[in-house]
């Protein structure tokens, strides 16, 4: 609370008030995702912080997609089939199965993700999370609902066509790693080729591989017990991509480990993802961790997804008091990029004389710029090009929309 102050009022004393922003947000208009420089449609907004939108490749198509997706724990089965097929509403449906007996873990939910999206979900212990990955991934059998990778429906498919799409286009990572204790780090990611029947010289080769990607040259030989917590989790890692997936999955992977190697662990997932550009379901219970590594947030109770979108949806208009106990202590300032709020600027346009700042920087980095006298500043993405500008109204209109007094 003391550093949002602090800046609010440094920025208060540094920057004239001005009548009109330096640049207009069009109706539609382009704003652009944070490190990953994605464009991302922005409406226009009645202040002059954009309006928060989806993070989502241009264009992309849904890779995954479920409907109406239920997983129902106890209660007679054909009780709890017949409920669900009946066109009463989600919320009458819960309040039947529960006065049945039942326990809806997963209840009616509904999502798209789309290709190279990172979506992150979220919930406390018993919010349906784990198990709606399991379902979507079909390792638990749902009671009703639809799920389709690639267009095919899983929860119609043939065994055989299921375990082939597993072994060949879905990784998964959980957190108890599931490390095969006899076998060698190298043999432990090359294991997923050997049941694909590929030759052992092949195998090895490209598990070797894909250890040097994950920061784990020179270990191939180590057991699992010779290996760190991090170092295993990296072995986990490198076995759920061996076999090149389109769809990863990873279950809480860094909830077991100390800090400093959580964070080391989610800088290595970064990296990896910048190079492989997967369709990633990633399950945490940390709102810091989903804000960093996701591009879209989906925060679950009662087996239902109580909101979903990016970042600043949740810190501009958390959707109910449940979301906003998330964000309470979340430090805004820290947490939201510059690029997420940058906008276009009117042309002609030049950068002549403004402070450059990268997509990926904080806010709270930004902020120094404009407490150095800067009127805007000029935001660039990774590949060098502009991806917009902030102007001293927009940051000061931000910094009053959010809730930042906990940065």
């Amino acid at each position: 609370m003391k550093l949002f102050a602090t800046w609010k009022a440094a920025l208060s004393a540094t920057i004239p008030v001005a009548g009109e922003p330096m640049f207009a947000l069009a109706e539609g208009s382009a704003g652009v995702d944070s490190s990953r420089g994605r464009s991302t449609d922005v409406k226009a907004a009645q202040s002059s912080v954009p309006a928060p939108q989806e993070n989502r490749p241009a264009k992309a198509e849904p890779i995954l997609s479920c409907r109406d997706l239920w997983k129902v724990y106890g209660g007679d089965a054909r009780r709890v089939r017949a409920i669900l097929a009946e066109g009463s509403s989600r919320d009458e449906k819960i309040a039947r199965l529960i006065a049945e007996g039942a326990n809806p873990s997963v209840a009616g939910v509904s999502l798209d993700v789309r290709n190279g999206e990172i979506l992150m979900v979220m919930g406390l212990s018993g919010s349906g999370k784990s198990t709606m990955v399991r379902c979507l991934s079909r390792l638990i059998e749902p009671e009703a609902g639809e799920v389709r990778f690639e267009g095919l429906d899983l929860l119609q498919a043939k065994p055989a066509d299921l375990t082939e799409i597993r072994r060949r286009k879905i990784g998964m990572v959980f957190q108890n790693f599931g490390l095969m204790g006899h076998l060698t780090a190298i043999n432990n990611v090359a294991f997923p080729l050997r049941v694909q029947g590929m030759a052992l010289a092949d195998r090895l080769a490209k598990a070797r591989g894909m250890l040097e990607l994950v920061g784990l040259a020179g270990r191939e030989d180590c057991l699992p017990h010779q290996l760190s917590g991090g170092q295993q989790q990296r072995v986990g890692i490198a076995r759920s991509l061996i076999t090149d997936p389109d769809l990863w999955f990873l279950d809480e992977p860094f909830s077991a480990l100390d800090p400093l190697i959580r964070k080391q662990m989610q800088d290595e997932f970064l990296r990896l993802q910048a190079k492989l550009h997967k369709t990633i379901i990633f399950v945490t219970h940390d709102f810091l961790e989903a804000a960093r590594l996701g591009d879209r947030i989906a925060i679950m109770k009662d087996g239902k997804i109580v909101q979903i979108g990016s970042v600043l949806d949740f810190l501009l208009n958390p959707a109910d008091d449940y979301v906003r106990s998330f964000v309470a202590d979340v430090p805004a300032l820290r947490v939201v990029k510059a690029g997420q709020i940058a906008v276009p600027a009117k042309e002609p346009f030049s950068s002549q004389g403004d402070p450059v700042v990268n997509a990926d920087e904080s806010i709270e980095s930004t902020l120094k710029c404009f407490l150095g006298g800067a009127q805007r500043v000029v935001v660039r993405k990774a590949d060098g090009t502009i991806a917009g500008v902030i102007d001293h109204n927009l940051i000061k209109s931000f910094l009053g929309r959010t809730n930042s007094g906990h940065a």
